[in-house]
């Protein structure tokens, strides 16, 4: 997370939320806008009523890691907020579906540099 920082305050989320645009996939989905920085803002919201704090950081854990193997690849000046769908198990989510989603998403949405 060398380019990245965290977004932290309520209202850096709620606008990502409001102004960003919504990618969905078979197990996040993800809010991303322009900012107008040199580097990427990442935000990882879990609910507190979709599991215990354990099962909540796990799936925080995987998003980040995630997002650190890919983070060379996507361009800078993006705020991103990533969501775990509300009828996924959270226990059952592996590293290599939220890899899927997050290149599907990140392609879908152009950030992806070509390779």
């Amino acid at each position: 997370m060398k380019n990245t920082e965290m977004l932290k305050k309520n209202y850096e989320f709620k606008n990502v939320l409001t102004k960003g645009k919504y990618y969905s996939g078979k197990k996040i989905e993800a809010f991303i806008t322009k900012n107008k920085k040199q580097n990427n803002l990442l935000g990882l919201a879990i609910g507190v009523k979709r599991g215990k704090a354990y099962i909540r950081n796990r799936i925080k854990r995987l998003l980040r890691e995630n997002y650190n193997k890919l983070e060379e690849k996507i361009e800078k000046g993006n705020s991103i907020v990533f969501l775990c769908k509300k009828e996924e198990n959270l226990k059952e989510i592996t590293y290599k579906e939220i890899e899927e989603d997050m290149k599907k998403i990140f392609q879908k949405a152009k950030i992806l540099k070509e390779e």
